[in-house]
Order: C-alpha cells, then sequence, then structure tokens
C-alpha cells in the first residue's frame, strides 16, 4: 500500500536517504500518461516508465524507489535513472530509453571503405568466376589493406544497406 508524501518523506530520512529527484506531474503530463498506460498500444518499456513516472509522482502516490521497482519489477536504479531524466530532461526523456553516448564498436567500414567494396562487387569477378562472392570479396578488401580484417557476414550487412545486387547486374 502507497505510503503517503510526508510518511515517505519521513522514512527516507529515517534510513539516511535524500531524495535527489522529485517528480511533480502537471496535470496534463497526468493524463496523457494514465492514457498511455489505459491504450497499453506502446513499447513495454515506455508503459513501465509511465507506470513509474504516475507512482513517484510527488502530488500523486509518492511511492518510493523500492516500492516502485518491486511494483514494476525492475531494479531501484531502474526507477532513479527514470526518474532523473524526467528532472533533467522531461517527460519525453522519462519515456524513452538511455542514448547510447558513442556505440559500442567502431564500424570496421568508414564512407570511403563501404565505397570501395560498392566498387569492387560492381567490377568484373575474379578470372573464372561468374559472379563475387562475400568471401571473396572481404579477402579482396583485406588484400588491398581497405582493413585488417573482416568478415564476410559484415560485407553482407554494408551490401545489404546500399540495396543493391552484389554484382549490379540486372536481376531481370
Amino acid at each position: 500500500m502507497p505510503m503517503s508524501p510526508l510518511a515517505s518523506d519521513l522514512l527516507e530520512r529515517r534510513i539516511g536517504m535524500a531524495v535527489k529527484y522529485v517528480v511533480k506531474l502537471t496535470p496534463e503530463e497526468r493524463s496523457g500518461l494514465s492514457a498511455l498506460v489505459r491504450k497499453g498500444k506502446t513499447q513495454a518499456y515506455r508503459m513501465k516508465h509511465a507506470n513509474i513516472l504516475l507512482a513517484v509522482d510527488a502530488d500523486g502516490p509518492a511511492w518510493t524507489n523500492e516500492q516502485a521497482a518491486e511494483a514494476f519489477h525492475c531494479h531501484a536504479n531502474t526507477v532513479t535513472s527514470v526518474k532523473q531524466r524526467f528532472v533533467e530532461g522531461g517527460l519525453q526523456a522519462a519515456l524513452e530509453r538511455k542514448k547510447q553516448q558513442r556505440p559500442s564498436r567502431t564500424p570496421r567500414l568508414d564512407g570511403e571503405g563501404e565505397a570501395r567494396l560498392i566498387a569492387i562487387a560492381c567490377g568484373p569477378p575474379p578470372e573464372g568466376r561468374a559472379r563475387w562472392t562475400l568471401k571473396m570479396l572481404a579477402a579482396r578488401l583485406v588484400e588491398l589493406e581497405v582493413v585488417e580484417s573482416i568478415s564476410d557476414q559484415t560485407v553482407r550487412r554494408t551490401l545489404k544497406k546500399t540495396r543493391r545486387n552484389r554484382t549490379c547486374a540486372s536481376a531481370g
């Protein structure tokens, strides 16, 4: 059962936790979040974040992070980060996932490397072959020192992005 804001504040002070991010929803935000949850036609994480915001609202139930985490089956850190994004970035930032600061991996091929790959794939295949295979293209990129190493699947994904046939020949 949710506590009143006063009881929640007293409990957090008693156990030494300072409330760093306080969520205070406007009536428009509250009704928008309620409609989002009620409709149920969005991503699961957005619904969870909306439910968290509604639960920790200082003018509403004012649940603690632990109560909200238990109710919505997530970690208390998730509740804290949703509250932080709401306070610092607004409602849309709180509903979305946190954006990556940088990619997990640097791409094997930059724009110039992709251009070289496409040029090779569109060029004539090796002698005795009707068309380029992905493994032959990967080997050719390494041979030309475009990259140090590359897998045939990376070549496939790169060529797929161009929406072209690997041989650049007419399919008809």
